[in-house]
């Protein structure tokens, strides 16, 4: 086989080299990938004058690659593992208790999904909701629960995929249609139906109204304080966004610290999540100092200086997609995948000409290795390594699984191209586009669609003929998570970008196009994104192409995309807030006895 070294390809050597047609790309081996060797230039080497290019002037990697080797994952040990496993066994027990009141069994339930558990035990959660929810038990108790119970009860089959009827809220309703005043004075009550408002599809009034009433109580709670510090927390904690649309490892660790403090916290309980928290931790950075060096090896931050070095950021956003430890090849290849796409965004954004982003668009399309000869420089070692390690995910399905992929991976990619080109036309020419116009664009360009195309293969052996119909039309469930994700990088990036002189988003179209005020605007998008949630609610539900895996994965990238955006831009200039996120979910462990029980983290 021939290996494609880009130093090499050169005019009187191209000849010689048998090239596969467009789509038919070389598919290179993992040992042979190990050995390419990328030329020497400086980034700059073009005919393009250096002064002509913008600057985004993003703030260098927080996190060094010694750092990140020295990280000990210090509970990647037996002990810690078979603890961990008796512990579980003892909550799997508890769950399974046929004795056990079931409401005092949801309680359960929902602490150990809080508590980052419960994907140990899906199998009994989803058995002991199932038996709740078909029994006659549940019409005829249901009627007499309290607003919480109903709450909790509605937001947990909801989130298992069953069928209740939102209209179980009617009883808490007066006969003029409002809720009842009486609700207000129980803030346990209206903290549940908040979270449970979350959970709604389109058309479902009841929870819209019960979204509204609970969120404006509860502000008041917050604003009288007059509450306990742990309810106030609490409450706070949900305002600033609902459960459901959080990242689920790092509501873990939150849930945990406060499930400690708890007077009726079940000790047992808390050991567990606590353990388990850890030795996933631990697996966490064995993964992160995996991707620290294939990173460092392919060379493209320190060849490429104007881009984002974001190596930490990216593998944080898998970790937001797919915790749990069988998931590691997916947050490998998804942090190959998204560190690409940040680089590549950059030349995108910053630093390519059109002429070079057209040249580097059209050689993309084409999946044609003699297409590299005509980008400057700089392009070609981006094209070889997206060439490369593309190939190399075809290469391992259609050696392990026999599947062809690289369709469809090729093509996620130049539609993602095709829409960054359409931006940087936009930029140049100083044009604002008609809002629908920009979203048609944006929600391809924010590059949901390849990370979810290529989670699709991770995660997937059993490959369906309907499904990669479904990756190839692009789904509603690809779509919608990723308007989602560029609805929160918006809100997040908006003022940074109009710096920069990146014209069109989402916020400046519509504030053209509509005349609203910026506030009113902000008011739009975020109307937008709950009914696109809403909409992802019923695909979460819906028969599906799609195994349930990679449903909640495509939820999960929304998930990932409201905390990375939350309060700006935590991937391309992270803040302090979005540094301690990533140290309390990768680098930090939870104290279980007390700190000197635990191994001292050196930063």
């Amino acid at each position: 086989m021939t290996l494609v070294n880009p130093k090499f390809l050169n005019s009187s050597f191209l000849p010689h080299l048998t090239f596969p047609k467009p789509l038919k790309p070389l598919l290179l081996p993992n040992l042979l990938q190990r050995r390419i060797i990328f030329p020497r230039f400086n980034a700059t080497t073009t005919n393009v004058n250096v002064s002509e290019r913008k600057s985004a002037n993003y703030q260098p990697n927080l996190w060094t690659y010694d750092f990140l080797q020295s990280l000990k994952h210090a509970y990647a040990d037996t002990r810690y593992e078979d603890r961990a496993k008796v512990l579980q066994e003892e909550v799997r027990r508890m769950i399974k208790d046929e004795s056990s009141d079931i409401w005092h069994k949801l309680e359960l339930i929902n602490d150990v999904k809080r508590l980052g558990l419960s994907y140990h035990y899906d199998k009994e959660i989803s058995e002991a909701l199932l038996w709740f929810q078909s029994s006659a038990r549940f019409n005829a108790t249901i009627v007499n629960r309290s607003l919480h119970e109903t709450a909790l009860c509605f937001r947990l089959l909801r989130e298992y995929g069953y069928d209740v009827n939102a209209d179980i809220f009617e009883r808490f309703k007066e006969e003029n249609g409002n809720f009842k005043a009486s609700l207000v004075s129980d803030v346990k009550g209206m903290l549940s139906l908040y979270e449970a408002s979350f959970f709604g599809y389109e058309g479902e009034e009841i929870l819209d109204e019960a979204m509204v009433f609970s969120s404006f109580h509860l502000r008041v709670v917050l604003n009288k304080g007059e509450s306990s510090n742990m309810v106030l927390e609490e409450v706070n904690h949900a305002l600033e966004l609902p459960l459901h649309h959080r990242t689920q490892r790092l509501e873990a660790r939150w849930y945990i610290e406060s499930y400690a403090k708890r007077t009726d916290s079940n000790r047992l309980l808390l050991e567990a999540a606590k353990l388990d928290f850890n030795v996933v931790q631990s697996t966490l950075q064995n993964d992160l100092q995996q991707m620290s060096r294939w990173w460092r090896g392919m060379g493209l931050a320190s060849k490429l200086s104007f881009s984002r070095d974001r190596l930490m950021e990216c593998f944080f956003w898998t970790v937001g997609m797919d915790f749990e430890p069988q998931f590691s090849d997916l947050r490998k290849g998804l942090t190959k995948v998204t560190s690409l796409i940040t680089t590549i965004d950059d030349v995108y954004d910053v630093y390519g000409t059109l002429d070079e982003l057209e040249l580097f668009t059209a050689a993309v399309e084409s999946w044609d290795v003699k297409a590299v000869q005509v980008l400057p420089d700089y392009m070609k070692i981006c094209f070889l390594a997206l060439y490369n390690t593309v190939n190399e995910f075809a290469y391992d399905a259609l050696k392990e699984h026999d599947q062809d992929i690289l369709p469809y991976l090729t093509k996620a990619w130049s539609d993602m191209l095709k829409a960054f080109l359409q931006e940087a036309k936009w930029s140049r020419d100083r044009q604002f586009p008609r809002f629908d116009d920009y979203l048609n664009n944006a929600w391809v360009s924010v590059s949901g669609v390849v990370i979810l195309t290529h989670a699709y293969f991770l995660l997937n052996h059993n490959i369906t003929k309907e499904a990669l119909e479904s990756l190839h039309n692009y789904h509603s469930l690809l779509q919608k998570s990723s308007i989602i994700f560029r609805l929160c990088n918006d809100l997040g990036t908006s003022k940074a970008e109009l710096e920069r002189g990146e014209a069109a988003n989402s916020m400046v179209c519509y504030m053209r196009e509509s005349g609203a005020s910026e506030d009113g605007a902000y008011k739009h998008i975020h109307s937008l994104l709950n009914e696109t949630w809403k909409k992802m609610n019923k695909d979460r539900v819906s028969e599906s192409p799609f195994p349930k895996a990679f449903v909640e994965t495509a939820m999960n990238l929304g998930r990932i995309s409201q905390c990375t955006y939350q309060y700006g831009d935590g991937h391309g200039a992270p803040d302090s807030t979005a540094k301690s996120r990533i140290r309390s979910l990768i680098i930090e462990p939870i104290a279980l006895y007390g700190m000197d029980a635990f191994p001292q983290v050196i930063y």
